[in-house]
């Protein structure tokens, strides 16, 4: 394996695959570089001069520019390298030719719902409607796993808690009716129980109208304050939702069925080298066999729209997806934030530097796949293929929305490793083999072989078998250990 990799041609800095020692030399485009200061593992060393404000490149577009004079191997990180980003963002839709990925090779057992979506899970969710009563959801959830033997085809009983439902306006309030309500009616959701307190803004007759079209026999509501005893109350509504979900069994669908978001998070210098390809080359496999994907973190696209944009189906689209963007810029400069905060601490010990970098590796999650929607928080999925969907890139909050705008299965890339989960399958992939052997109750996938020799071909089949298996019942590393959360995004005022 060679101590560096050039990720792109256009490149002029690489990234080192090994800790670089001063004096070390390495190969790379055919010249011979010394190394002239010692760089970390996933960090990028400059493989020709840079003079002081000129443009870096990595992943083939400018990553930001140097601080000073950059000679060749040095050390290229925040010491001497900044954001070039500008607050006016100005392109135009030219379209570009994206390449046609073969189908995938199979489809995958799942549960059909009423309205035509396959869930990849037959559970029971308990919604607790105000943050008054999410302990006591989580206690019927305790308490009903009890009898969960008696409903063999029953997966589990999960309940999630939030502070919120209560002292909210406006869009805060909307905002969590709205991802509750996408919750309450999801597809891997065999059966629902919405709990109330009863005197919350978020109250039961409020919040129905969010739920939309609906199968009505798929839920069930309670309000704490009008029965004597919500236990018993609780438990005897999710004995009936059990009856109903217990009726539902696996069956063979396309891979067409198939609704999955793709998130980062805890991100390194390998994150876009290893595993966000990896993710992108199945999203292109799944957007040709007609399924569909949802990618967020929109603070995480800017510095990457000149590049991921232009896979928008049309100009439509891509105007949409330039006023997210210019609207989330909006919301950090409305708050007197500077939009350059990213990347993390973690990210910047991992190798990242500027925001530009960091969202160059963040969009190739998407591939190929052409954008064929921009929705807006709480949405759901309309179409097949890629959909952009507005949020932050907050692990927590973004993975909720995915699940929210319909993802039955999220695909999860980290450089750093969390145990973070969602409320459906979060099948976690490293980009470094070191995190998947020192983490092995985080990880379900290693990527990081990538970096050493492994064939491509093989470890994306590889992959594309895990997700299928996955989304057919196979177990992933949160569902083990119980990484179940959800958050909510909020930006008002608190009563």
């Amino acid at each position: 394996m060679s101590s560096v990799l050039l990720i792109h041609e256009r490149d002029s800095v690489a990234v080192a695959t090994r800790d670089l020692a001063v004096g070390e030399e390495f190969e790379v485009a055919g010249a011979r570089v010394a190394v002239q200061q010692a760089v970390p593992l996933g960090h990028k060393v400059a493989i020709r001069a840079h003079a002081t404000g000129e443009l870096v490149r990595k992943y083939g577009y400018p990553i930001g520019r140097a601080l000073a004079a950059i000679r060749a191997g040095e050390h290229v990180h925040s010491h001497n390298l900044a954001s070039a980003l500008s607050s006016e963002l100005s392109l135009q839709f030219e379209g570009r030719a994206l390449s046609t990925a073969a189908p995938l090779p199979r489809g995958f057992s799942g549960y059909r719902r009423a309205d035509g979506r396959v869930g990849t899970r037959n559970e029971l969710w308990v919604i607790p409607t105000v943050g008054c009563v999410a302990r006591t959801a989580e206690a019927l959830a305790q308490r009903f796993r009890e009898r969960l033997p008696s409903f063999p085809h029953v997966e589990g009983v999960h309940a999630f808690s939030h502070p919120f439902g209560c002292s909210q306006l406006g869009d805060d309030l909307q905002n969590t009716q709205k991802i509750l309500a996408r919750l309450a009616t999801h597809p891997n959701a065999g059966g629902t129980l919405v709990i109330g307190l009863g005197c919350e803004n978020n109250h039961l007759a409020a919040f129905e109208p969010f739920l939309g079209a609906h199968d009505a026999s798929r839920i069930r509501f309670l309000s704490a304050q009008s029965v004597e005893d919500e236990f018993d109350t609780g438990l005897s509504l999710l004995t009936e939702l059990a009856l109903r979900a217990e009726c539902d069994t696996r069956v063979a669908v396309p891979a067409a069925s198939l609704s999955v978001g793709l998130k980062c998070g805890g991100s390194d210098g390998f994150s876009g080298v290893t595993a966000n390809p990896l993710l992108g080359r199945f999203a292109s496999r799944l957007a040709e066999s007609g399924g569909t994907l949802v990618l967020s973190e929109v603070p995480e696209m800017f510095g990457a729209e000149s590049a991921f944009f232009q896979q928008c189906v049309d100009a439509e689209v891509f105007e949409r997806a330039l006023r997210m963007v210019s609207g989330f810029r909006r919301y950090f400069t409305e708050h007197g934030q500077s939009v350059y905060e990213n990347p993390s601490p973690g990210n910047k010990a991992g190798g990242i530097t500027t925001l530009e970098e960091k969202s160059l590796g963040c969009v190739q999650k998407g591939g190929d796949a052409p954008i064929r929607d921009v929705i807006a928080y709480g949405g759901v999925t309309q179409v097949s293929g890629l959909s952009l969907l507005q949020g932050p890139g907050n692990d927590a909050v973004s993975s909720t929305a995915l699940v929210a705008a319909g993802a039955t299965l999220l695909l999860f890339t980290t450089g750093r490793g969390t145990p973070l989960g969602s409320p459906v399958p979060t099948l976690k992939v490293s980009t470094q083999s070191a995190l998947f052997q020192r983490k092995p109750g985080w990880i379900d996938f290693d990527a990081g072989v990538l970096l050493h020799g492994a064939c491509r071909d093989a470890v994306d089949d590889a992959f594309e078998e895990l997700v299928l298996d996955v989304a057919s019942g196979a177990r992933t590393r949160n569902e083990e250990h119980g990484q179940r959360d959800i958050a909510i995004f909020k930006d008002g005022v608190t009563l």
